[in-house]
């Protein structure tokens, strides 16, 4: 028990390493090429946590294999357009001008449920407000509504918004990220004042944030939680 239970600790350790070395995608974003390759490492992954007869380097071996593959596919398909037509495909407009090109339907094996599915996802509930629908090479679906069917911006009223940036966490469970401090220029000094402002200190905080405009958000922990 103690050898399967230190066998599969090394061989999630392997595989979490490799599935971070392939980027960060999500499983709904992975290329054909990409999702070939997670079935692969999973399945040869199970065959030695599994069986303990079977060497843990038969099954590691494999997957660093794979993640070669994968890095040299990966490098390949930046390289040549053609390469990667052949290993990722290429977008399919299911939608043309507001109207469904059957033919494409077919081609993919879409049916006008799915298709109309798709959309309902994508909080469009009727076709006649579609201009275009292109089926990506991840399987996801890219909607360009009619220009009457589009959410209004600033631009279309000649407005220019204010500049908002993105927040960034100051304190997260009594911890001071200090990477973070660095980036908007402050340092902890300058922390500590705000968090007085709040009539608490750093290390009882559970979340401090600051916005792009200089918003600055605390919370305390609740007490009695405080770890």
């Amino acid at each position: 028990m103690l050898v399967n239970f230190i066998r599969a600790i090394i061989i999630y350790v392997i595989v979490l390493i490799v599935m971070r070395l392939m980027g960060k995608r999500e499983i709904g974003q992975l290329q054909p090429f990409e999702l070939v390759i997670s079935i692969m490492i999973a399945d040869l992954a199970s065959i030695p946590m599994a069986d303990i007869g079977v060497p843990i380097f038969n099954g590691i071996v494999p997957i660093l294999g794979l993640l070669c593959m994968h890095l040299v596919i990966t490098v390949l398909n930046i390289k040549s357009v053609n390469i990667r037509k052949i290993t990722c495909g290429k977008p399919t407009i299911l939608m043309h001008r507001g109207k469904i090109d059957e033919e494409a339907l077919k081609r993919e094996r879409f049916t006008v449920s799915e298709l109309q599915e798709r959309l309902r996802v994508k909080d469009v509930f009727n076709l006649g407000d579609v201009e275009y629908a292109i089926l990506e090479t991840n399987g996801e679906i890219s909607i360009i509504l009619k220009p009457n069917k589009r959410t209004t911006t600033p631009e279309d009223f000649n407005i220019e918004p204010e500049y908002e940036g993105i927040p960034y966490d100051l304190v997260v469970d009594g911890k001071i990220m200090y990477e973070n401090l660095n980036k908007i220029g402050r340092d902890k000094n300058w922390l500590i004042k705000e968090i007085k402002k709040f009539k608490t200190v750093p290390e009882d905080v559970f979340i401090a944030t600051i916005d792009g405009k200089g918003n600055f958000y605390c919370q305390q922990k609740e007490k009695g939680k405080e770890k």
